[in-house]
């Protein structure tokens, strides 16, 4: 009796054993099931299935060379009949005599770009021919990581009819030191953004400097904006990489960064959105600054980009409405999304370099020669433009106009300290 109750537990404890391991692939922290993966493999297959050429970079990262005409963006179901348009019809980089001047001395030394630098870290290991565009690979294991396909890419919807009325944040989970311009009808917005690498604490949460330009209510908005970001749960790192974003209802249901969905017409060959920026070769005594452009085309309504003066591609018309006009205003800034933004213990992740504004030494985020587009021919310096910041004391915002060549705006902060504890 008793060699059949112990021959009874091992075959209990055999069967749990088994049971246990067939369902690995139930569960969703760390393991997934097995429609999921089906899923994930069906889509991964339809983004790299144009692909002429892939090019493996030093970092990890796959490029793949996918045929201009056949690129992502034409998925979209207002872009059935769309054709690329491959260079501006409007010369929209020209600047007024006061837009001109140089940037203040008291700023930090700025490594000078050349024609052969290498921008992108991808760009070492190999190039895209004309006709092809170079398409960041997305990774099966970022995919999997997300609740639904669909969401890839795409930022957290920034209002909730429930947020706590008394949060120190305007748009729930998401925290902003910017600069920005009302009261014009504005057709481009630029600016020179010194790029850092911020410390992000958990791989759920981003920082991000961009130029962004909106229309619309803060919570059902059309937005396009483009810089750099640290995002974790977009690239599954945490190094500094290009980005662009773009939505016309305040990200409720539409919009994603890059190429992750179907929008933005990449035009250059040359630079992959989502792609690392190569600043290892940047002097520990220098900084690197990027250049971003979004002005829109008056005989077509799109919406260019331009990064380092050069044209990247565009939103088309076909996906706004509001901002086939125009948008309403230009910001210029950082944003840092985390669940626990506006709450205690505070997220530390940093914005900007990580240390609060600072004109005289050129530590803070910066963002330099801010120009904006409106119905005038030609580029001008913003007159009007205010400052915000969510949380002054996690991240703040300082503008410089007095006793400057040209305007300088400086943002950021440590995220959680003594005062934003």
């Amino acid at each position: 009796m008793g060699k059949l109750l112990h021959f009874n537990g091992s075959v209990i404890r055999l069967i749990v054993l088994v049971l246990g391991l067939m369902c690995i692939p139930c569960g969703y922290s760390g393991s997934f099931s097995n429609q999921k993966i089906s899923e994930v493999e069906r889509k991964l297959k339809q983004l790299s299935k144009h692909s002429i050429k892939a090019i493996k970079s030093e970092d990890g990262d796959i490029i793949d060379c996918i045929d201009i005409k056949k690129q992502p963006a034409l998925g979209h179901p207002a872009l059935k009949h769309h054709k690329v348009q491959m260079i501006p019809t409007y010369n929209a980089t020209k600047e007024s005599s006061a837009g001109t001047r140089t940037t203040s001395k008291t700023m930090t030394k700025v490594k000078q770009r050349t024609e052969t630098e290498i921008s992108q870290i991808w760009q070492k290991s190999g190039t895209c021919s004309q006709g092809t565009i170079p398409v960041r690979r997305i990774r099966k294991k970022d995919l999997l990581k997300v609740h639904s396909i669909e969401e890839y890419g795409r930022k957290k919807p920034s209002f909730s009819p429930y947020q706590n009325i008394d949060s120190s944040v305007q748009q729930k989970n998401h925290s902003k030191a910017i600069l920005f311009a009302l009261g014009y009808r504005y057709l481009g917005g630029k600016g020179d953004i010194i790029v850092f690498n911020p410390f992000v604490e958990t791989d759920d949460e981003y920082s991000t400097s961009q130029v962004a330009l909106i229309n619309g209510a803060y919570n059902n908005y059309e937005l396009v904006e483009a810089g750099w970001a640290v995002n974790p749960s977009v690239y599954g790192d945490r190094q500094t990489r290009l980005f662009a974003y773009w939505t016309v209802d305040g990200s409720i249901k539409t919009g994603c960064f890059d190429l992750t969905c179907p929008g933005f017409v990449q035009t250059s060959n040359e630079i992959a959105l989502g792609a690392a920026i190569n600043l290892k070769s940047i002097p520990a005594d220098l900084t690197y600054q990027i250049t971003i452009y979004i002005y829109k085309d008056p005989y077509t309504n799109n919406w260019w980009l331009q990064y380092n003066e050069k044209n990247m591609g565009y939103w088309p018309a076909e996906i706004f409405s509001g901002m086939r006009s125009n948008a309403e205003s230009v910001e210029w800034g950082g944003e840092v999304y985390s669940k626990r933004v506006g709450t205690r213990p505070h997220t530390a992740t940093h914005m900007g370099s990580g240390q609060f504004p600072d004109r005289w030494f050129g530590t803070s985020g910066t963002v330099t020669r801010m120009r904006i587009k409106d119905n005038y021919p030609e580029l001008k310096t913003p007159v009007y433009v205010e400052t915000f910041s969510d949380e002054y004391y996690c991240y703040n915002a300082r503008y410089v106009s007095d006793y400057v060549e040209d305007p300088e705006f400086y943002y950021g902060g440590p995220g959680r300290n003594p005062m934003c504890p």
